[in-house]
């Protein structure tokens, strides 16, 4: 799977009350949009991670998304 990334992208995850929250500039929520349909295209059981390691600001927590 092969992930666009928009230029000054700014995502993080946290949890809030049993919510998870994301929040993102614009260029954040493009690249999210990009993933997603990346997703939409691989097989049920296709995934991806993100972390605070990898791609999210710190402090976030993991992110998975999986395709059913």
């Amino acid at each position: 799977m092969e992930f666009k990334w928009e230029e000054g992208f700014s995502i993080s995850v946290r949890c809030e009350g049993g919510q998870v929250v994301i929040c993102a500039n614009k260029a954040g929520l493009l690249s999210l949009a990009n993933h997603l349909r990346a997703l939409a295209e691989e097989s049920p059981g296709g995934h991806f991670h993100l972390d605070q390691n990898n791609s999210l600001e710190e402090g976030s927590i993991e992110l998975v998304v999986e395709k059913s």
